[in-house]
């Protein structure tokens, strides 16, 4: 999919209203944990600036449900000073997204200047896509560029219809939407061989479309997480306290029946008497979970296991942890996968935000060939589905 980029519009003189994903990870406080999305789109909004365009930056932060005194940690505020420091030059933030402190703070924006509008979802318009709204925030602009790749899966005002409101020559994704959909190609339609998938998380239901589309090109599909107890309820074993989808039980079984051999399952187990760190933990060789214990982690002879096909992989495809990667006890199984794909000589993707959590909390990002910033919209590109967000971009 190749689409038409920010490098293929004038920008000189123009007011471009960029859509970022700024939705970083926060404290308690409204403090930002992490800010590895604003990093990202540095080079799309490097590029405006060199290249003699005003920045007009959206995004949504959080989730918030309309009450201002509750919504107040999702303000943009902290967001501003930290892209401040990060880029180097004054931001203005605007108090409303298409209000009037917005319409001023736009106008006067200078070629070299950079403006951030309030949370885009603080307006009901964005959630639903209304056209009205959208004409008011495109009508800020001179151009629009769409580099949220991990809002790309939602048909959202700033997302579908605020692109749909410029000239198609005025449309553009950036470079870090640009370099995902280049990392999904190449995953999806010409992976190096041998392949290998590790799906970990909690419900077999939010991964059935990736692992049918992915079941094709992979030579082994490694099972983790909580959604591992779906399964091996499905073959008839104990689960005792794990979490199952019971209602999902037919479906593991077609899915293991389509698999057959590619997809492994763990054969030993961390398991515990509770969620929390003081909780007691044994190592269970076999797959049946004694009453009062659950699966916590894929024990230390399946990490190994993982470790030897993850390492002898030309392609590893990753989302979602294997364990409770969280609590200090229960890590040991998605550190192995981390440390494997990262001591691997393949090419190596990683997806979904718990996942990118864990190799950054592990120091290993920087050792993987690619850590998506999309959660979902990495989970449903591997699925195959096409978004109407980048079909509104025109092809190049």
């Amino acid at each position: 999919m190749s689409k038409q980029t920010v490098r293929d519009l004038d920008v000189k003189g123009k007011k471009v209203l960029v859509r970022v994903d700024f939705n970083v990870p926060q404290g308690d406080d409204g403090s930002i944990s992490d800010d590895r999305r604003i990093k990202a789109a540095m080079p799309t909004l490097k590029h405006v600036l060199d290249n003699g365009g005003g920045l007009i930056l959206v995004s949504h932060l959080g989730r918030p449900k309309g009450d201002p005194a509750k919504d107040t940690p999702f303000r943009m505020d902290l967001v501003a000073e930290r892209l401040a420091k990060l880029i180097g030059k004054p931001v203005r933030k605007a108090n409303d997204t298409v209000g009037p402190d917005a319409r001023a703070a736009c106008e006067a924006l200078q070629p070299g200047g950079i403006v951030l509008l309030e949370n885009v979802r603080f307006n009901k318009g964005e959630k639903v896509g209304d056209v009205t709204f959208a004409k008011e925030l495109a009508g800020l602009a001179d151009a629009y560029v769409n580099d949220a790749f991990g809002t790309c899966h939602r048909d959202e005002a700033s997302m579908v219809a605020v692109a749909e409101q410029f000239p198609p020559d005025r449309r553009a994704i950036g470079f870090l939407v640009e370099k995902e959909l280049q990392v999904l190609d190449a995953l999806l339609r010409q992976p190096k061989q041998p392949m290998v998938a590790v799906m970990g998380g909690a419900k077999v239901s939010d991964k059935i479309g990736v692992i049918e589309n992915l079941l094709p090109k992979v030579s082994h599909l490694l099972i983790g997480g909580a959604m591992t107890y779906t399964f091996l309820r499905a073959q008839g074993h104990k689960t005792g306290k794990s979490k199952v989808e019971e209602d999902k039980l037919d479906l593991a079984r077609d899915l293991m029946a389509k698999a057959g051999t590619k997809l492994v399952l763990p054969k030993d187990h961390l398991i515990a008497t509770g969620l929390d760190a003081s909780a007691e933990t044994k190592v269970l060789d076999g797959s049946d979970i004694p009453d009062g214990w659950l699966g916590i982690d894929i024990g230390p002879s399946t990490a190994a296991t993982y470790a030897d096909l993850i390492r002898g992989a030309g392609t590893v495809i990753w989302n979602g942890p294997v364990g409770k990667f969280e609590v200090e006890p229960f890590r040991q199984g998605t550190l192995a996968v981390a440390e494997a794909m990262a001591a691997g000589e393949g090419i190596t993707a990683v997806g979904g935000g718990e996942t990118a959590e864990a190799v950054e909390s592990f120091g290993l990002a920087q050792k993987m060939s690619h850590v998506s910033t999309g959660g979902g919209a990495f989970l449903e590109s591997l699925e195959g589905k096409q978004f109407n967000s980048l079909k509104v971009i025109p092809d190049r």
